[in-house]
């Protein structure tokens, strides 16, 4: 068995978006979860200046969170798909 080893990550909480950065869309009769524009929009500009290596740390903090956001509303709008016809 392999042993999983935890590294903290700082981030910002990923729930300090759930009021204004998520919006409920419904596509092909599926209510999904998704990001604002504006949160899509932090997230494009995070990704670019990490991909250069200019994020300080607080934008770091900021990215992990909303990374971690976006992983979480991946799985749920998933399983909603998956449960469409049941």
């Amino acid at each position: 068995m392999t042993v999983q080893v935890m590294t903290p990550v700082p981030m910002i909480e990923p729930s300090s978006w759930l009021r204004a950065g998520i919006t409920v869309e419904k596509v092909e009769g599926v209510n999904l979860i998704k990001f604002t524009d504006e949160l899509h929009t932090r997230l494009e500009e995070l990704l670019e200046k990490r991909k250069a290596q200019l994020l300080t740390a607080a934008e770091e903090a900021e990215y992990a969170g909303i990374a971690e956001l976006e992983r979480i509303l991946t799985f749920i709008n998933a399983k909603l798909i998956a449960n469409r016809d049941n």
